[in-house]
């Protein structure tokens, strides 16, 4: 019988309409390929709580499905009264969600679970941030997947002792 403890991962993002619910659908496709899906539960969330309710932005789907990603995750605001007791890991997309996610911790072991997406690149890593591509075009959205696929493979190397 294996014993090992499945691994909560919470991407955040400040909305939870692009970058976040794209790297869970990223991570989520990444770790099926690794066929380790009963390792891993895998969420998003977003710093703030204006989108909560609402499926990703309709033209992130449309990027992530031209690779296909399914994001099915319905946006919601991150809460640390239990997101930081339900999650072993909660990853933000750039330094703002960092320190907005510090800004909430309660403890030493809250601090200790947050960490950056782009600090898993391998080949991106002259990128320090996921950047939102809310407000841009096209080749923002391509960036955002481009950047999560970089990352989300070096984070299983990471939780699988590979980095």
């Amino acid at each position: 019988m294996d014993t090992k403890k499945t691994k909560n991962l919470l991407f955040v993002c400040l909305g939870n309409i692009c970058r976040s619910p794209s790297a869970e659908a990223v991570m989520n496709a990444v770790i099926k390929k690794a066929d380790q899906t009963s390792e891993f539960v895998c969420d998003s969330a977003g710093i703030i709580g204006h989108h909560e309710g609402d499926r990703a932005d309709s033209r992130m789907r449309s990027h992530a499905a031209r690779r296909s990603y399914d994001l099915t995750s319905i946006s919601r605001q991150f809460r640390y009264k239990t997101d930081f007791d339900k999650f072993d890991m909660i990853i933000g997309m750039d330094d703002q969600n960092i320190k907005d996610l510090q800004s909430q911790a309660r403890n030493q072991e809250d601090l200790k679970k947050i960490v950056k997406m782009t600090d898993y690149c391998t080949k991106f890593t002259h990128y320090k941030t996921v950047p939102d591509p809310y407000y841009g075009g096209e080749a923002g959205f391509e960036l955002v997947l481009d950047l999560l696929e970089d990352a989300c493979d070096g984070l299983l190397n990471h939780l699988n002792g590979k980095l």
